[in-house]
């Protein structure tokens, strides 16, 4: 009887599954890596933050091939559905928190980021349990995981903080790299904001129909 119960239990994940935890596991490792001082430096760019920049793209790549070959190979579960944005978030607001306790990007950026998965996890949440609806991703999500992505990795590999351009005389190549690491930061904090707006827009019916 217990082994065929410890049968049933048994849980088999599939590649894209494996591939969403292993993106998880990642984040115990960066920060791991961010209490390392690691000796040497490659144009000025610390070992360290190199280091975490590569296993971030590694993060990122797993973010694109779990979908991919879910989609592919027919393998879409439950568990991906509900680990894999989840594994994103994680993977995300992680390392905008470990540049933040560098000092590498201002803690009002986070927090945006944050504050909009609460209010769309928890509005979401109320959709599916009142009405069934799937609440697909709109144009602004879309650009908020683009931008956030490439923005953290240019950020890593940044020798300036946020916004040195404005106040710091930097040569040419700092000066271009820092302001495209700000505007893409600043573009994927508005679409942020705009893509948690664009969830929201038209929620009064759903959000307050018990209130009329």
């Amino acid at each position: 009887m217990s082994e065929k119960t410890s049968e049933k239990t048994k849980i088999k994940l599939n590649t894209p599954n494996k591939l969403t935890i292993f993106r998880i596991l990642l984040v115990p490792v960066m920060v791991i890596v961010s209490f390392i001082q690691f000796p040497g430096d490659l144009w000025g760019i610390k070992t360290q933050w190199i280091i975490l920049d590569v296993l971030f793209i590694i993060g990122s790549l797993t973010d694109h091939w779990d979908g991919h070959l879910a989609r592919k190979n027919n393998q879409i579960t439950t568990f991906g559905k509900f680990l894999d944005p989840i594994a994103d978030k994680i993977l995300v607001i992680s390392s905008f928190l470990l540049l933040v306790e560098q000092g590498k990007i201002p803690a009002w950026i986070p927090i945006i980021v944050i504050l909009r998965e609460f209010v769309v996890s928890g509005y979401r949440l109320v959709v599916v349990q009142g009405d069934g609806k799937v609440i697909a991703a709109n144009i602004w999500g879309k650009i908020k995981t683009t931008t956030q992505m490439i923005a953290v990795i240019m950020c890593f590999l940044d020798v300036n903080v946020f916004g040195a351009i404005f106040n710091t005389q930097l040569d040419v190549l700092p000066f271009v790299w820092n302001l495209l690491t700000t505007l893409l930061m600043i573009v994927s904090t508005v679409a942020t904001i705009f893509s948690g707006y664009t969830y929201l827009k038209g929620s009064k019916e759903i959000l307050f129909k018990d209130m009329k």
